[in-house]
């Protein structure tokens, strides 16, 4: 059994031969093969080069568009500037104003950032062809209209002028349907949609502004024929109910929530991933702390499950560390 074939016998309810293993790498990548994050960020021969030489050599079932916040925000017309050992940072073309009228409306075929993504999926189709899956990514609609706003506006607005904040948050889901049905048509088998700044968000204005708007994109990818991911890093308990209704085929879980209160919520169907700290878990771990952790996780929630940390594995990983998190962990029916 491939690492696709495993991936895909735990989504549809199959039986795989391990539990799939799905870490989240970006800086860790980079610095694997002597490169660094900028590079990494930039080129999408760096991002393919790093991610399939650790899925090599530390055994892991998935190969990640994933890389920095700012794709669609360098499409709507903000200016991207690259960090070598940190993440990109970019001008808010948003931040003094509710005009969208400024905003650029990205193509994500001609957009210089977005198509850098598209091309990453695109080598690792032709690459590995059906040997791995490939997760293409794209942001939430809270989380891309933080970006274009800023943080703090954006939290400002969703309570002072949720009128604005709604057509925002209906823009970003335009543009965010769009760039993933080009992953998805590239040969992405399924989409992440990381969506932040949701955690710090109350449930009213949650399940009124930004629920409904992330069910649209989760119905929308999944139409295309593509699994859905969910990342929302943070305490995502107050705002479990919600969720449990988008219908999104898996759900990456921090370290901050429990584990066996998301399975309470989101049901026997939906496939949960998590939840190690990756610092204190994974970074200052052992690998026998880790396989604890790891076996304890897959006791509390049964299948569907993922191996992953409860975000990206940091930098400074030991690297035995990591072969530990993707061990072969062996799956129990039922």
């Amino acid at each position: 059994m491939n690492s696709l074939e495993r991936y895909l016998a735990m989504l549809r309810g199959g039986v795989p031969d391990c539990v799939p293993r799905t870490p989240i790498l970006m800086r860790f990548a980079a610095e694997y093969i002597g490169s660094n994050y900028g590079a990494f960020a930039s080129d999408y021969r760096t991002l393919v080069r790093a991610n399939a030489a650790c899925a090599r050599d530390f055994g892991f079932d998935q190969l990640s568009c994933t890389s920095d916040p700012y794709r669609e925000t360098a499409g709507f017309g903000a200016r991207i500037t690259f960090v070598r050992d940190g993440v990109p940072r970019a001008t808010q073309p948003l931040a003094d104003s509710k005009d969208l009228a400024r905003l650029s409306r990205p193509d994500p075929l001609t957009s210089t950032r977005m198509r850098d993504r598209i091309e990453a999926v695109r080598a690792y189709r032709s690459q590995f062809g059906d040997q791995y899956s490939i997760l293409g990514w794209i942001e939430g609609p809270a989380a891309e209209a933080a970006d274009l706003r800023g943080v703090m506006a954006f939290l400002v607005d969703l309570l002072k002028d949720p009128p604005f904040a709604a057509a925002l948050l209906d823009r970003c889901v335009e543009v965010a349907v769009a760039f993933a049905r080009v992953q998805v048509d590239a040969g992405a088998d399924t989409i992440g949609i990381g969506d932040a700044i949701a955690s710090q968000v109350s449930p009213r204005v949650y399940e009124t502004l930004i629920q409904p708007r992330e069910k649209r994109l989760v119905s929308a990818i999944q139409q295309f024929g593509a699994f859905v991911k969910l990342h929302i890093c943070g305490d995502i308990t107050h705002l479990l109910p919600g969720i449990a209704n988008l219908g999104v085929d898996i759900l990456d879980v921090d370290h901050l929530v429990d584990l066996a209160t998301v399975r309470t919520h989101v049901g026997p169907r939906t496939a949960l991933t998590g939840n190690i700290d990756p610092a204190a878990g994974v970074l200052r771990g052992t690998p026998a702390t880790i396989r604890q952790t790891l076996a304890a996780a897959y006791d509390q929630v049964g299948n569907p499950y993922l191996v992953n940390a409860g975000c990206e594995i940091p930098s400074g990983t030991p690297p035995e560390n990591l072969r530990a998190l993707c061990e072969p962990l062996p799956y129990r029916p039922g």
